[in-house]
């Protein structure tokens, strides 16, 4: 008997981390806010970067067939395995590990940061869609104590550490009495799938595939973890921007930032990729579900954000996915553009 409830409690533990996570995929535009409850998530503990200089994806090229593209890494393409056979969300659809054949692309070296993003929206006047709605979502350690209890109503239902914000935008990432100052640099966040189309359309590209975004991702190796390989702290030095300590209370900042950090912060494999894995989400252009033809269908987006970690949101895996509506925001989730050959 004492065996058996042995098992019942292991089995507990292992469907909770399975099946938890940061609630970034309830942050639907139309996402249904939660009365206040108490809880007590899951804890986790975290690592992360470390930049790696002495190698580069020009190594796999011919010096005089590259075409310079400022800004931009050129990906291989051919056969590659994408996907994984030892899944860790079932439900995120991770597996079978599959082959697709993909043209030569190139990909932004960085996420979009907020300079860039201002520079178009001083080009084309361009309104995002958090500020036509008025509202977006931020965590719950950008907010005072006594404005979670004002909000308290606010929260998202199974993700009561996600508030709905009004006045919150790119240009208040971090509440509604935020700038940008300090963050020029910093990814553009509370951007959704069609601000991040309507940015690349202007600068001359567009959102990467699914299948490019991962292959990226993997730096032209195979079936590993992350972009750099299978262990997560390489010379045990920090290679990512992602969650340390207990969530969602206790963040130690273990690689020095609290939330998002600089866009070239974090150089992750050979292909000179920058913040691939943790930072912020990355928005991709392929569907969660072939063929939805709904107003505001679910997008894939990549990559995991600052508040990933392997006990709770193991999502930072490069073959690891998610996903929101069109119109969705939030603070951790933003993009990088993708063009032809």
């Amino acid at each position: 008997m004492g065996k058996l409830k042995t098992a019942f409690v292991l089995l507990a533990i292992f469907s909770h981390q399975v099946n938890a996570d940061c609630g970034c995929n309830k942050l639907d535009r139309d996402a249904r806010v939660a009365e206040p409850v108490d809880e007590q998530p899951a804890q986790q503990v975290c690592q992360q970067q470390a930049r790696n200089k002495n190698k580069h994806y020009r190594d796999y090229y011919p010096e005089e067939t590259e075409e310079e593209i400022e800004g931009m890494s050129l990906i291989p393409g051919g056969s590659q395995y994408i996907g994984t056979d030892e899944p860790h969300f079932m439900a995120d659809h991770e597996s079978p590990e599959r082959l697709v054949k993909l043209n030569d692309f190139y990909l932004d070296k960085y996420e979009v940061s907020n300079a860039n993003f201002a520079k178009f929206v001083e080009a084309t006047n361009y309104t995002t869609e958090a500020e036509r709605f008025g509202d977006s979502f931020i965590f719950k350690t950008l907010l005072k104590p006594e404005q979670q209890e004002e909000l308290k109503d606010y929260r998202v239902a199974n993700a009561v550490w996600w508030y709905k914000v009004s006045g919150v935008s790119w240009r208040r990432p971090n509440g509604i009495d935020s700038n940008l100052e300090g963050l020029e640099h910093h990814p553009v966040v509370h951007v959704s799938w069609r601000d991040a189309v309507a940015y690349c359309e202007w600068a001359g590209k567009r959102l990467p595939s699914e299948a490019e975004w991962e292959v990226a991702c993997r730096g032209g190796k195979q079936r590993k973890l992350f972009p750099w390989g299978n262990k997560l702290m390489p010379k045990d030095r920090h290679w990512l921007n992602i969650w340390q300590g207990d969530f969602p209370d206790g963040n130690t900042e273990e690689d020095g930032y609290p939330f998002t950090c600089p866009v070239d912060q974090f150089r992750q494999n050979n292909y000179d990729l920058y913040n691939i894995v943790g930072n912020v989400w990355e928005w991709t252009a392929d569907l969660w579900q072939a063929g939805d033809t709904s107003p505001s269908p679910n997008r894939v987006k990549k990559g995991g954000s600052y508040l990933c970690h392997k006990s709770y949101c193991y999502r930072y895996r490069c073959a690891a996915r998610s996903q929101n509506t069109e119109d969705s925001s939030a603070g951790n989730l933003g993009f990088r553009c993708a063009k032809n050959v």
